[in-house]
């Protein structure tokens, strides 16, 4: 998450802009202190409401944790997982070479 200050806003928009369109939250603040939180907007937000697209968003990108995801949307971790696999999100992160060359390295 990118952060930016206020006298950073006025003397450099177009960083806000640039951040926006690399598909960043970027927390404003003033003298140091949160204030806001600036996010690009896309269909989702529209389509699934800011809460659950914010979150499943934040899960994608390995901000927040499954269980994390599910308990600020009040729901099972099992309804949690069905939804970001209806969103299309990758809910298992799985790499099978990885768990070969652990198992090599034991052997």
């Amino acid at each position: 998450m990118k952060t930016m200050g206020i006298k950073d806003l006025q003397t450099n928009p177009a960083e806000l802009t640039r951040a926006l369109e690399a598909d960043e939250y970027t927390m404003i603040t003033k003298r140091s202190k949160p204030i806001g939180l600036a996010i690009s907007f896309d269909d989702e937000i529209v389509t699934q409401g800011l809460k659950r697209a914010l979150l499943s968003d934040a899960y994608a990108k390995g901000y927040l944790s499954l269980g994390q995801v599910a308990d600020a949307l009040g729901q099972s971790k099992e309804e949690t997982f069905k939804m970001l696999s209806a969103l299309g999100i990758e809910v298992i992160d799985y790499d099978f070479e990885e768990d070969l060359a652990l198992a090599e390295k034991l052997s």
